[in-house]
Order: C-alpha cells, then structure tokens, then sequence
C-alpha cells in the first residue's frame, strides 16, 4: 500500500521528529489567515456556488449542489391528499433521530407533550453518533463563558448571530451536567474532576470527551432516554414536505414508508426540524466524514415553505480527512489528535502550520501544500500531507493512543497501520454545514410560526467557521431548548386547515423562472445508492 515515495517521505519524518519535540509553530496573523483563505479555502471558489433565482434568499448565492435541489420540483408534486385522514397527531413532531431531535423530544416529554420523532433511517443514524473529539463548555474555575463566546465569535470570523452565540455558551455548563446526570461517561480523573483538553482557536482546556467516540456515547444514552421513557419513534420515514395551516403556520409533515412507499401524514401543532448536514451532497466533489442521511433535506423543505437561509455558502471542511486507505477515504480523523501533539507536515517533513489553527485555515493551508506548494504525497486517490502521530506518545508516554484514541487506533489497525509507530496521511473532508436555515433566539424560523430548528440544520450560531467540540454542544442546547420551547406553545395553538399550497406555488416559481432540474427533491439519499437500490423496495424513493 505505501509506494517508495512515501516509504522516503516517512523516513525524513522519523528523523526530523526529535527537533520538532521543542519546536513551536509560530501562529499566522489575521492578515495572512484572510489571504490563505481567499486563496485556497473550497468556499472562495467562484465555479462551486450558483445563483438562487426563487425563493426567499433570491439573488444570493448557495454551493451548485444545494442550488440544484433548491431549484427542483418536490417529490410529492401533483399528488393530492386527503387531511380527513390522519395517520398521526401529536403535539410536537421531531424530524431528525440524532442528538439535537433525541434531546428535543426528551424535554418536550418532560414538559407533558405528546412528542413523536420521525427519521428516514433509524434512530441514531446520525452526524451526532459520529462525532469523535469532544464538547465543549466553560466549567472550568480558570474558565468563563465569556471566553468561551470570544473564542467562538472570532473563530467564526465574528459572523455569529451573537443571541445564538450566547445561548450556546451560557447553557454549556448545565448541558454538560444534563448529560452526566443521564449516565454519559466522560473522561474524569480519579477524584473524578473532568478532563479536558484544547480544541483549535480555544484559548483555554474546555474540551470534554470520551476517548474518542464522544458522539457514539451521548447518542447511546439520549436514544435509551427516548426509548426508556417510551416516545414513539417512526423509522424508516423519510419527510418529503412541511404541512402548513391555512393561517401559514406549521401543522405537520407529510411522510413516506422508505420500505413500502406508503404516504403518511402527521398532523402536529408544533413542529422541530432537526435533519442535520449536507455533506453527503459532496460539494465540488469532496470526500465527507458525514452520515449517509445527511442530504440537507431540512433546508430544502423549509425554504420551500418560505424560512431564510443563512450562510449557506460557507462550509467546514475538516483539515484532516483520511487520505489513505481508501477503503477509509474522507472519514475523519478528529482534531482530538492535533490537540494531543501530533503535527500536520508535508512530504520533506517540514511543519507548515500550527496544529489548532482554526479549521478553515488549517484545511487551506493543507490545500496550499498540496497545491501551490507542490509538497503533498501522492496516493492512489489523489494527495495528503502527513499527520504525525508517533509524537502524541513521545510527548505523553506509551499508551495514550491507546487509551485516548481507542477507535481510531482499531480502525487503523484494521488495515495494518499503527498509528503509534507511523504517520497518517490525511486531506481535508466535508464535515459540517455552517450555514442553515435562519433562526431567532426563540429557536424559530420567525417566519412560519410554531416551526423550531434546532442542529446542524441551523445557520448562524457558529458564524463562517465552527470550532470543535461546539457541534455537540449546539445539538443538547438548541434542541433541549426547542423542545421546551414547542411543548409550552403547544396547548395554545389553534391549528387551521391543513394544505400544502405553499408546494404549488413554489412549483409555479420554478415553472415562470424557466427552471427544470429534471430531478425532485429532497434528495433523502446520496446519488451514488440508485444503484444499490435497483432492484429494492426502496427504488421510488427519489
């Protein structure tokens, strides 16, 4: 698997790794991080974003895959329905079975609601159940949450709607001990103080983990939470369109059996999309670190019923990414790493930037390398830059990986690379959505009433950049929040007649703009599963 020019390139970064033991990285300025970014982050490439000519952010510009779904048919055009027949109505609908949907319906059950989740695939089957590295939150005495929003707000290049902003930072801490109180089993030491670690662009250790499968172990107590307290939850339901009243409120959804085809409708009076990320859409053909669900349906189904989008032209691109083998291709490899020791470097095993950078510079000045600098390593699926991780235990002693990084050591292991022995070749991959759809402090659109988003679907609570560890923590704020929210609106809603007219116009929009895509969306899967799905019952789906 490893050509003799990388079997070259190691040898040069074995040798140089006791001098880099001392050596500090020196830390860009503001200036030289605008300048590598304009020239080699993926969102300043003017051939990857297209135009929106309908719909609420018209004129504005979004990445050519999202476009293309904004700009299609739904998939339930020229299907009529009958709203005399209701297949469910509950209080509050929770569409989306990762941690912002499963801490939603957890506190909009506290609070007495008849709560239900729908989720195209099963619950759990989420970004959530993957994220590796760590929460994050200010509880800590050498900490605030005052330093928490500063760090955040300058990592997000100071695009963040400061009310969101604060809501994440101020509710961090209670969110931490929310999930311990659940069971979720953070590292601690033995008089059980909590560890933690920097993430990039945080100025202090606010980093909580476990191991590296921080993601895996909330959403494997949040999902027994939601079971346990018995919340129904509709599997393989893929939500096609948001249901509006006749007033333009949300009202419910209607729904599709991914198995058998059959057409659902949930009436609901109250509604919280929380269906996640776009990466699986792989802009400008990027690799992703995403679930298989993650298709930006929510966006497409929302700005179809009239909410704003905010930023979606900016995406995270995780600066390490696997690069090989290609079986792993894209899937990613956490920052946890860096922020143990190891340093990114090129193919003559020089450091060409400070390992917590910020994620968007770090992932432009691993392009730069590749690219301008002409200092990547081939591999068979095109090039990488080296992350060294022999040094974490050469810093920290025999054992760390493994007890620090257990998932990623195994999931190596399985293709006979020891990542305690040799470096990893890495490239950026498609990680996380920046922008969303629009919401106010409430945790509503502020356009369609009783219509809550909380998650990766959401813009604005980062800015154009997000740091680590803030994902996990958006997901428990914003959807605990939500659920509280929509359960104490719930009882004084008056819900109208149900219709879906807002579909026709959209349909009409296209039709007087001259637009015909040729396709339908959302998309629900990514293109690449037709062909798995030839011959299934799942063949009508898209």
């Amino acid at each position: 698997m490893l050509t003799e020019q990388m079997l070259d390139s190691i040898k040069k970064v074995e040798s140089s790794r006791t001098g880099r033991m001392t050596f500090e990285p020196q830390r860009m300025s503001a200036e030289q991080k605008d300048t590598l970014l304009k020239e080699f982050h993926p969102d300043y490439r003017p051939g990857g974003f297209s135009v929106l000519e309908i719909g609420p952010n018209k004129g504005e510009k979004v990445p050519n895959e999202l476009c293309r779904l904004l700009h299609s048919r739904s998939k339930i055009s020229g299907i009529e329905f009958d709203f005399t027949c209701i297949d469910y109505d509950v209080d509050v609908l929770i569409i989306g079975g990762g941690g912002a949907g499963a801490s939603a319906a957890i506190e909009a059950d506290n609070a007495g609601a008849k709560t239900m989740i729908v989720t195209k695939l099963r619950m759990g089957d989420a970004n959530s159940m993957m994220a590796e590295g760590g929460i994050q939150a200010a509880d800590k005495e050498n900490d605030s949450v005052q330093q928490h929003y500063l760090d955040a707000f300058g990592g997000g290049h100071y695009k963040a709607k400061p009310e969101l902003l604060r809501r994440l930072v101020m509710d961090g801490p209670g969110a931490v001990k929310w999930l311990c109180d659940l069971g979720v089993m953070f590292d601690k030491y033995p008089d059980g103080t909590m560890i933690t670690t920097h993430g990039g662009g945080t100025s202090r250790k606010r980093m909580h983990a476990c191991a590296d499968y921080t993601g895996a172990e909330i959403m494997r107590v949040l999902r027994d939470e939601v079971q346990n307290r018995g919340i129904p939850v509709v599997e393989f339901c893929a939500v096609l369109e948001l249901i509006l009243d006749d007033k333009g409120n949300a009202a419910g959804a209607v729904m599709k059996n991914m198995e058998t085809g059959q057409y659902l409708i949930a009436r609901a009076k109250t509604v919280i999309l929380a269906t996640g990320g776009a990466g699986r859409l792989h802009y400008q053909g990027f690799p992703t670190s995403n679930h298989y669900g993650a298709t930006a349906d929510g966006l497409v189904i929302a700005y179809r019923a009239g909410a704003n989008l905010l930023y979606p032209d900016t995406i995270q691109y995780h600066p390490t990414g696997v690069a090989l083998p290609e079986q792993l291709f894209g899937a990613l490899v956490t920052e946890k790493v860096r922020s143990l020791g190891a340093m990114l470097v090129n193919i003559d095993a020089e450091v060409f930037v400070h390992p917590l950078e910020t994620r968007d510079v770090a992932c432009a000045a691993v392009i730069r390398e590749c690219s301008a600098h002409k200092k990547g390593v081939k591999t068979p699926a095109g090039e990488g830059v080296w992350l060294d991780t022999p040094m974490i235990e050469l810093k920290h002693g025999a054992g760390m990986i493994e007890k620090s990084l257990p998932g990623m050591l195994r999931m190596y292991m399985n293709y006979g690379i020891d990542m305690r022995k040799m470096p990893l070749l890495v490239y950026p991959t498609f990680h996380y959505q920046n922008g969303g759809i629009e919401i106010n402090a409430a945790g509503t659109t502020g356009k369609i009433s009783n219509l809550f988003v909380a998650g990766e679907a959401v813009g604005g609570i980062h800015g154009r950049n997000r740091l680590m560890g803030n994902s996990l923590l958006d997901i428990i704020v914003f959807g605990r929040h939500t659920g509280k929210m929509a359960a104490e609106l719930a009882p004084s809603v008056n819900l109208g007649e149900l219709t879906l007219s807002h579909v026709e116009e959209y349909a009409k929009a296209l039709k007087d703009a001259g637009i015909n895509t040729g396709i339908t969306s959302p998309q629900l899967l990514p293109e690449y599963t037709r062909n798995v799905r030839k011959h299934s019952r799942l063949s009508d789906i898209q």
